[in-house]
């Protein structure tokens, strides 16, 4: 096979903490390669030193030329990677929604000071590229008004009308239905047979063995193992990404108890589709992990936010337990039952400049043991972050330290601490692994599986429907504000109703 990429020994430091440590891969030509790893194990800065966003410590990069010959690229200059064929789509699109399609793709394509840009020479490329490859797109369409798995398209054919002959996509099915996402890799498979070469990093065991010809896999920034895709399971895949086996989660089948939450007819005209509700009625059940699946932005937030308290709905009832909630907010859900999870941990599950130990105890300020007389007892609190942190292996400088020094995945495990220690009736975890290494969040499905064993009620609010279909007892769809019972687990079925099919 002929190779078209090869990454020398890079290294990358940031201070004290080594992201990448000697790792050399290489990509061959019409291959799909798989880069693993969990969260912080250095794959994502592999690959902007690969774009040119970093500089690497020490390592060079070999780039396959259109000759097919192996040629050292500078380093450090995203424009010097372009050049070289190296095309990049981050998780999180870089797309400007109040223009065109047509517009995005070739925008910045162009020199700076040309006078007048050739739009119907453009065009004729770009409708090129979307017959070679079978990504199609309304060109016409502001980008605001495309779907999800459209904007991935556009964010694709953006690369590839830069001539990309390299492609990295950072986690490309993340917010995608599965019917979506199986249309993309056939996408890709079409561009493979034609001589693209792809790494795509995900964290979807499911579709790396589906679709990949060989996986890499980091470890604390080394690489500690390839393998071809026809000789590896999720089982070995797994193991070589943490250096053990992970757990298997496995709840026990419950009967449902009494219902924990009730919303009949909730309806929130919100400032955006992502915050609205319509005519939402929705029981949970104590002993139930309730999945609403569903693409991001079709009410998630609205849905979440009534439950958190933070919205209050124009129309409908909310009950906790039997107790109906004339005025919802944060604090009177807290008082009522209900322990949250939220989405953004970074801005909503902590105040970074508190301390671990005060963010422990945020939501519990009218406690007797957390205060007395208004006055904190300083000693409890200490005493309660430290035994909250060695039970959830919260890990950082210390209780002490502002909670903004932890990791991603130390905040959410405060979290985790803060709520689950209040054995809540009704837990919120609006996803609640994002972002997570396979241990963590192993750590996470199995904390919700414990609260439902008590007689908790979880909703569990994912975008990955692996995660929907391996933890809820039941499973709910959203879409444009509404909920939809979905009739079976067949992921297929499930993955229509995501994208607007009937049930």
């Amino acid at each position: 096979m002929t190779t078209v990429l090869k990454l020398n020994g890079l290294s990358k430091h940031f201070g004290p903490v080594i992201a990448n440590d000697d790792v050399s891969l290489t990509l061959n030509k019409g291959e799909v390669l798989a880069l693993l790893g969990e969260n912080g194990a250095g794959k994502t800065t592999l690959m902007n030193m690969l774009f040119g966003h970093y500089l690497p410590d020490s390592g060079s990069i070999d780039v396959a030329d259109e000759a097919g010959v192996l040629q050292p690229m500078p380093l450090g200059h995203p424009q010097v990677a372009l050049a070289a064929g190296v095309g990049m789509v981050h998780q999180h699109f870089t797309l400007a929604e109040n223009i065109s399609a047509l517009d995005n793709i070739t925008l910045g394509a162009e020199p700076l000071l040309a006078l007048r840009r050739n739009r119907r020479a453009a065009r004729h490329k770009v409708e090129e590229i979307i017959v070679q490859s079978g990504l199609t797109a309304p060109l016409d369409t502001p980008v605001g008004r495309l779907s999800v798995g459209e904007r991935q398209r556009v964010e694709i054919l953006k690369a590839l009308y830069r001539q990309a002959r390299i492609l990295v996509l950072d986690e490309p099915t993340a917010v995608l239905t599965p019917q979506e996402a199986d249309t993309l890799f056939e996408n890709i498979r079409m561009m493979t047979a034609e001589g693209l070469s792809v790494i795509f990093i995900s964290h979807k065991l499911r579709e790396v063995l589906a679709f990949s010809d060989r996986i890499a896999v980091l470890r604390h920034g080394k690489k500690v193992g390839e393998m071809a895709t026809s000789e590896a399971d999720e089982k070995s895949i797994a193991r070589m990404m943490v250096g053990a086996d992970t757990p298997e989660l496995a709840g026990t089948a419950m009967a449902p108890g009494a219902p924990v939450l009730t919303l009949s007819g909730v309806s929130v005209a919100g400032r955006s589709k992502r915050d609205t509700l319509s005519g939402v009625d929705l029981t949970v059940h104590a002993h139930e992990i309730l999945g609403i699946a569903g693409v991001s932005g079709n009410g998630q937030s609205g849905l979440a936010n009534v439950i958190s308290g933070l919205t209050r709905p124009e129309q409908g009832l909310i009950k906790v337990k039997e107790v109906e909630i004339n005025t919802p907010t944060p604090s009177a859900m807290v008082r009522a039952g209900v322990g949250r999870i939220p989405e953004d941990r970074h801005h909503e599950g902590i105040v970074g400049a508190m301390s671990v130990a005060e963010n422990m105890i945020i939501e519990r300020l009218d406690d007797g043991d957390v205060q007395s007389r208004g006055l904190l007892r300083r000693e409890a609190i200490q005493g309660n972050a430290e035994r909250l942190a060695k039970a959830y292996d919260v890990r950082g400088p210390g209780v002490d330290a502002a909670a903004r020094l932890l990791s991603g995945g130390n905040i959410q495990k405060l979290i985790l601490a803060r709520v689950f220690d209040r054995l809540p009736s009704l837990i919120l975890a609006n996803q609640p692994t994002r972002g997570l290494d396979m241990g963590a969040a192993a750590e996470v499905g199995r904390r919700l599986l414990e609260a439902r064993a008590r007689g908790a009620g979880v909703v569990l609010i994912s975008e990955d429907l692996d995660e929907i279909l391996g933890l809820a007892d039941r499973i709910v769809v959203i879409r444009d504000g509404e909920l939809h019972e979905a009739p079976s687990r067949d992921r297929e079925q499930i993955g229509l109703m995501m994208a607007g099919e009937p049930a």
